[in-house]
């Protein structure tokens, strides 16, 4: 039996589909509004840890997932030119054992495919753009571009990082420029050349001012993806991402190791993204509304836990559900972001200073953390 009220989810991305099926696996009535026309395989690679596999192997897709991904067995960081390894972090076998679950990366395309499909199809409505959202009092009232509407008793907001939602709870704000661009390029895996290094299945290239992260996005190693963080003055918001050349990466990346080299070369299609980010937020929910992922803290992606902590945020959001009861929504969001602000911010902070794993440091705080298990704390000891 459904356990009410009815719990709206704005956005189908990772971090929305995770809080709809965990909504739905407790008994939830939850449905979930996607402005995006269908489903389609976008994005490039992504990093999958244990603190977020925890959380999959809920969901019920854990085991697909390992079996789709690349295991690394540690994460390489490199010198730019002389690709000596500046860290070397253990994973595999390692991970399962330290952390109870395995690290892995995959095309995210593909995970979110697993993700989307464990969710029924009556739960999801494709084409549904947010433009105004009214909390009643005793209901919200939701009104989408294609003029339709739709209410529900609680709504969780997972509509990234310029979301609707947070604009309603917090006025209009554009996130912030954070002086960086990302270039990503996801193609076969070039063949192995004179002078460079095997590809290493999970490793960061570093200088002083700009790096490249690779790594393999299959388990058979054939699809290679790579990902920049690039110093970058201006940019105009309104353009989130555009086209960008190999010409551009061979000027980007001159002089660094003939294997980033080999990696330019074998780019097929490459593109530039601006690195968006908000300061840590004054409140993440209000009334019958709360917010979770990119919409509260979007975050750069030099520590690959963007999309885990929204998926974490979806895991512990449901878990405070279950504790307080839905029908004392105000309280169960209170202690919602009580357990997950600290958590959060620090990932923000340690992104935004782009310093993880490129020294032999411990991870077990981000990999070893277990949404379902770690204690909880009381929202007032956090007032």
């Amino acid at each position: 039996m459904s356990k009410q009220p009815r719990i709206a989810v704005v956005g189908a991305g990772l971090g929305g589909a995770a809080a709809a099926a965990l909504l739905l696996k407790a008994g939830y009535n939850a449905h979930v509004y996607e402005q995006a026309p269908s489903f389609s395989r976008l994005g490039a690679g992504i990093h999958v840890g244990p603190n977020v596999m925890k959380v999959l192997r809920r969901v019920g897709i854990a085991d697909a997932l390992n079996a789709q991904g690349s295991h690394p067995d540690f994460w390489h960081s490199r010198h730019w030119q002389t690709g000596d390894l500046l860290a070397q972090i253990p994973l595999g076998d390692f991970a399962v054992k330290e952390y109870g679950e395995s690290y892995l990366t995959v095309h995210r395309g593909d995970f979110h495919k697993l993700m989307i499909e464990a969710l029924p199809d009556s739960a999801l409505s494709y084409g549904k753009h947010l433009v105004a959202i009214e909390d009643k009092g005793d209901v919200v009232h939701m009104r989408f571009a294609d003029g339709t509407s739709a209410e529900a008793d609680l709504v969780i907001g997972a509509d990234g990082v310029n979301s609707r939602i947070r604009e309603e709870l917090l006025g209009p704000e554009p996130p912030k420029y954070a002086g960086y661009l990302a270039h990503r390029a996801v193609f076969p895996t070039p063949a192995a050349k004179a002078g460079m290094l095997p590809f290493d299945p999970c490793v960061k290239w570093w200088s002083d001012d700009r790096h490249m992260m690779v790594y393999f996005v299959t388990g058979r190693q054939d699809e290679i993806y790579y990902v920049t963080g690039v110093p970058v003055v201006e940019w105009d918001l309104k353009n989130s991402w555009l086209p960008s050349s190999k010409e551009e990466m061979r000027e980007t990346f001159s002089g660094w190791h003939p294997t980033v080299q080999a990696l330019i070369e074998g780019t097929v299609e490459v593109t530039k993204w601006s690195l968006l980010e908000r300061d840590p937020l004054p409140l993440w929910s209000r009334g019958r509304m709360v917010l979770l992922g990119d919409a509260c803290h979007p975050m750069k992606p030099h520590m690959a836990q963007g999309a885990g902590m929204a998926i974490e945020d979806a895991a512990m959001l449901v878990r405070c559900l279950d504790e307080v009861g839905a029908h004392n929504h105000e309280q169960a969001y209170a202690l919602y972001a009580a357990n997950r602000v600290e958590r959060t911010s620090k990932v923000q902070r340690v992104s935004h200073d782009n310093t993880w794993l490129r020294t032999n440091e411990d991870p077990a705080w981000c990999f070893g953390y277990d949404v379902f298990n770690v204690p909880l704390v009381d929202p007032r000891q956090t007032a």
